[in-house]
C-alpha cells in the first residue's frame, strides 16, 4: 500500500458484551483439528478481537458527542457484541483502500459504505445489501446544471482516487472524447464538497447519501446528472475461509427482522433530509460570526457537566441564534433561554451574560437529563433529555405513558417523537396528567438540535487529536 494510504486506528473503548444470537453456530464452526490452521472466526474469537477497516465520513465513522458515532461504526459494533468480541477500527482513505485491508488480511470486515462491483467480486465476498444509493454530478446553484455528459467536457472535476465515483467517471470518458477528471488523494468527500463550494472546482460526484448531509454544511450544492442510480451498498469480508460470511449474513437478517437496522439508518439520515436552505446559510455565517467568542464558554460548560460543547452549542443556536440578549415574550431570556424559576435554581443571577446563560443551561440540561430513567440508552437518553429541556419533565412523561398505552417503546425517541404533538389535541391532552402542550415544538426543537449538532461536529471536528497514523503492514501480514 502507498504511504499516503495508510490507516488511521482511532483509540475505542468498545466493551465486550455476551454472544447472544447464535453461540451453538459460533461453537460448531471453532470445532477443528490442529493440524489446519485457525479459520478468520477462529481468529476472531480467539483473540477476542474483530479488526474492522471503516472511512472518516459523515455517511461512515466519525468523532461525536459520546466518541466514535456513524451508521457503518454502529452496525459493525453490534455485529462484534452479537460474536461476543471487541470490535476494533482502523481508517482508510477510500472504499478502495479499505478493501485492499481486507484482501491482505489486515482486517476481518469493511464497513465503509462500500459499493458491490463486479470488478470486486472474486478478490471479497460481500454480505447482504442493506442501503442503495444513486451517483450524481454535483455542482453549484449558481452555474448551468450538468444535465449530460457534454456538459462535463472542459470542467475541472475532482472526486477521490480509487473510488466508485472514480470508476464511474472512467466509464462515462471512455464513450465521452474531451472528458477528463482529476482523482485526488488524501481528501474526504466532505473536502470535495467544499471546494465545489467554493468554486475551486466545477464538479465532484457524490453519493446521494453523502448529498443529503453535505448539503447542510454546503447549501449552494445542487445535483446534476445522476452518474449511477440504486447502487448496492454492502459489507466486504475475505475469501480465505468463508467463515465470516453466514454470521454477517445472519447477523444482517436479524437486525432487518428485529428494526434495528431501520432504526440505524433513520437515525443518522432523518435529520439530514430535512434541509433548509436559509436556515443553513443563516446558521453557518453565525457561526463564523459568534461561535469564535462563545465557545471557550460552552467549553467550560461541558467540562462541569460532562456533556458535549457542540451539543449545548446547538441548543444555545435553537434558542437564540446565539443572542445574549434574546427575550421571549412568555419571560425566558438569554442565551440559553432560561425562565427566571430556573436560572435561580441553577445558581444563575444574570440571564443575559453568555457565559452564565450557557452555564447555566447546562446545569438545567443536566437536571433534566438525570431524570431520564437509567435503564435508557444512548442516544435516545439524550434526545428525550431535549425534549423535556424544551417542555418540561412532566410533559415528557405524559407523552412517554401515551406511547406505551398506543404500543409504543417509551424509551425509543422515535416513538415518543411521534406521540409528542398528540398532546395538542384536546382528545389526547385531556388524558394527561399535565394537560396541553405544543408537543411538535419539542419534535422540531430536538430535530433542529440535532442537526446543528452533527454539524458542528463535521465544521469543528479534529481527528487528528484522536486518531494516529498506523503504518500499514506488509502485503502478506495477516489480520490476526
Amino acid at each position: 500500500m502507498r504511504s499516503d494510504e495508510a490507516l488511521h486506528r482511532p483509540r475505542l473503548s468498545e466493551v465486550r458484551r455476551p454472544y447472544r444470537a447464535a453461540g451453538f453456530a459460533v461453537a460448531a464452526l471453532l470445532v477443528g483439528t490442529c493440524s489446519q490452521p485457525p479459520t478468520v472466526l477462529e481468529q476472531v474469537r480467539s483473540t477476542g478481537v474483530l479488526k474492522v477497516v471503516t472511512r472518516n465520513s459523515p455517511t461512515a465513522y466519525y468523532l461525536g458527542v459520546e466518541g466514535p458515532e456513524g451508521p457503518e461504526f454502529e452496525l459493525a459494533s453490534g455485529f462484534a457484541r452479537w460474536l461476543g468480541v471487541e470490535a476494533s477500527f482502523a481508517i482508510a482513505p477510500s472504499g478502495s483502500a479499505a478493501l485492499g485491508e481486507v484482501v491482505h488480511n489486515r482486517a476481518h470486515l469493511a464497513a465503509a459504505g462500500i459499493v458491490t462491483a463486479d470488478d470486486h467480486r472474486g478478490r471479497v465476498g460481500f454480505g447482504p445489501v442493506y442501503q442503495r444509493i444513486a451517483q450524481y454530478v454535483l455542482y453549484r446553484q449558481r452555474e448551468d446544471a450538468p444535465q449530460d455528459p457534454a456538459a462535463l467536457v472542459g470542467k475541472r472535476i475532482e472526486v477521490i482516487a480509487g473510488s466508485s465515483h472514480a470508476r464511474a467517471l472512467a466509464a462515462l470518458a471512455a464513450r465521452t472524447p474531451g472528458l477528463g477528471f482529476v482523482e485526488v488523494r488524501n481528501v474526504d468527500q466532505l473536502d470535495l464538497l467544499a471546494r465545489v463550494s467554493s468554486g475551486d472546482i466545477d464538479y465532484t460526484v457524490a453519493d446521494s447519501s453523502e448529498f443529503s448531509i453535505g448539503r447542510h454544511l454546503h447549501p449552494e450544492l445542487a445535483t446534476g446528472m445522476e452518474l449511477a442510480e440504486s447502487e448496492a451498498v454492502a459489507w466486504a469480508f475475505g475469501l480465505r475461509d468463508g467463515s465470516l460470511g453466514p454470521l454477517v449474513r445472519s447477523y444482517f437478517a436479524e437486525i432487518e427482522r428485529d428494526g434495528s437496522l431501520a432504526g440505524i439508518l433513520e437515525r443518522y439520515y432523518s435529520a439530514a433530509q430535512r434541509f433548509d436552505y436559509l436556515d443553513s446559510i443563516n446558521f453557518i455565517a453565525r457561526v463564523q460570526q459568534h461561535l469564535p467568542v462563545l465557545r471557550p464558554y460552552f467549553e467550560e460548560a461541558a467540562q462541569e457537566s460532562g456533556l458535549d460543547w457542540r451539543l449545548l452549542a446547538a441548543v444555545g443556536y435553537q434558542e437564540s441564534k446565539f443572542d445574549p440578549h434574546a427575550t421571549s415574550p412568555t419571560g425566558v431570556r438569554g442565551l440559553m433561554m432560561l425562565t427566571e424559576d430556573t436560572a435561580r435554581r441553577v445558581g444563575i443571577a444574570d440571564r443575559l451574560d453568555p457565559r452564565s446563560s450557557i452555564l447555566g443551561g447546562a446545569r438545567y440540561l443536566l437536571e433534566v437529563r438525570g431524570k431520564i430513567p437509567d435503564r435508557i440508552r444512548e442516544p435516545d437518553r439524550t434526545w428525550l433529555a431535549l425534549a423535556a429541556y424544551n417542555i418540561g419533565f412532566g410533559h415528557l412523561e405524559d407523552a412517554r405513558i401515551l406511547t406505551q398505552q398506543q404500543g409504543g417503546d417509551p424509551d425509543a425517541w422515535k416513538d415518543v417523537r411521534a406521540r409528542l404533538p398528540l398532546l395538542g389535541q384536546e382528545r389526547w391532552y385531556l388524558q394527561s396528567r399535565h394537560g396541553y402542550t405544543r408537543g411538535w415544538e419539542a419534535v422540531a426543537f430536538v430535530d433542529n438540535v440535532r442537526n446543528y449538532r452533527d454539524m458542528l461536529v463535521w465544521m469543528t471536528g479534529d481527528p487528528d487529536s484522536e486518531i494516529r497514523l498506523v503504518r500499514p503492514a506488509a502485503n502478506g501480514a495477516g489480520a490476526g
